[in-house]
């Protein structure tokens, strides 16, 4: 469009200065003989047509030629030269006082949107590679980037890395260099705005003071959006929550949901482990009428479910709510949206089926196992019994 204007204007411009200072005295046949010269002296550059997406614009044979002109005084070879030296305009075109507005003849290159519309992005990853953080080594090597608590919550802390305002509260996190990171004892980082090739250095600040590393790193992202022009205080998305603004409350409620979200993870895949093992045995079982596993092999299993079961519920506090939630409605509905977003209670529910499924597998293999005893003892009884007799019938015949 910003092309077309402008070979239009040259146009325009040439003309004036072929065409000599309008007067009564002027006659349209010399207008004619100047048309014909601007006709054969512009033909290497001709008027592009414009766009269908942009109806209107400047008519060069509007902007020249009075409206009550006619061809039909001029000769056949003349009138068809002059009428191929223009571009003629459809009926919705300008005239020189109608106004013209910035998307009319801009670029349109930005679709229409106002910056007000753009939402800035805030990246959210989730990690989980050890069952367990020492939080108080982790503050005492990193006090100067602590946040203290805003409320009774002590399984997690929060870290602040990076300049920012002296109160994140009501301003907006996107655009600013600071990062935030939330560390909880059970195992769970989740990261906030913090690039990609800056992670590696923020978990391995955590992993000092781990225990119990993972052969495997679980990970999840997420993204925050804020946009204060927002009608509600949130609305939700794929992949993706929009609010109002981000600030410390926000970051803590978030943070919780997705902690306990990749840690869940972990331990579902744990007890599908449980349950692939069990269904094989069970197929072996199925297959030969008896299995091979020892007693010790069952106890660890059993400890193992039972263990797991213990630090979903009393680790990650998964039917706990949050205090922050608790005293503020609008963090409520953060918290209440990406508990079903995640599907931290289905997933739950699931998590405890399959447990029910290995403790019935457990109870019916430690009943095969116990059988067996009970029938070594029996033997064994059997065959003491049936010595002392022969010791006896010997000691009679003797």
């Amino acid at each position: 469009m910003k092309m077309w204007r402008h070979c239009s204007i040259g146009v325009h411009m040439k003309t004036k200065l072929l065409l000599p200072t309008l007067s009564p005295s002027f006659s349209f046949k010399a207008l004619l003989r100047t048309l014909y010269t601007l006709s054969n002296t512009t033909t290497t550059t001709p008027v592009p047509t414009p766009p269908p997406s942009h109806p209107r614009y400047f008519s060069l044979y509007q902007t020249l030629v009075p409206r009550h002109f006619s061809t039909s005084n001029l000769r056949p070879d003349e009138a068809r030269r002059f009428d191929s030296s223009f571009v003629v305009a459809p009926a919705d075109t300008l005239e020189w006082n109608e106004h013209i507005t910035c998307s009319e003849v801009g670029s349109g290159d930005d679709g229409g949107v106002s910056e007000e519309d753009t939402k800035a992005s805030i990246p959210v990853r989730a990690f989980f590679f050890s069952t367990s953080v020492d939080l108080r080594s982790l503050l005492e090597q990193n006090k100067l980037y602590f946040i203290p608590p805003t409320s009774r919550m002590t399984n997690y802390v929060v870290l602040r890395f990076g300049y920012a305002k002296p109160e994140l509260n009501g301003i907006g996190l996107s655009g600013s260099d600071c990062c935030y990171m939330v560390v909880f004892q059970y195992g769970s980082i989740v990261l906030f705005n913090v690039r990609d090739h800056e992670v590696d250095g923020y978990l391995k600040i955590v992993e000092k003071h781990a225990s119990g590393l993972l052969p495997e790193m679980r990970k999840d992202e997420y993204e925050v959006r804020e946009k204060p022009s927002l009608s509600t205080w949130m609305q939700g998305g794929l992949d993706y929550i929009m609010l109002q603004y981000l600030n410390i409350d926000g970051i803590r409620t978030i943070g919780s949901v997705l902690g306990q979200s990749i840690a869940l993870d972990y331990y579902v895949r744990q007890v599908d482990g449980m349950v692939a093992e069990f269904t094989d045995i069970n197929r072996e079982l199925e297959k030969t009428g008896t299995f091979t596993m020892e007693r010790k092999k069952l106890f660890q299993l059993v400890g193992k479910a039972n263990s797991n079961l213990a630090d979903v519920i009393l680790k990650l506090g998964l039917f706990e709510r949050s205090d922050i939630a608790w005293k503020d409605a609008k963090y409520a509905q953060i918290w209440e949206y990406l508990r079903d977003e995640f599907e931290l209670t289905q997933r739950f529910a699931s998590l405890d089926f399959k447990l029910k499924f290995v403790e019935h597998n457990i109870r019916f293999l430690q009943e095969i196992l116990q059988n067996r005893k009970s029938d070594f003892l029996e033997w064994l009884i059997i065959i003491l019994i049936g010595a002392e007799i022969l010791i006896s019938v010997y000691d009679i015949f003797h």
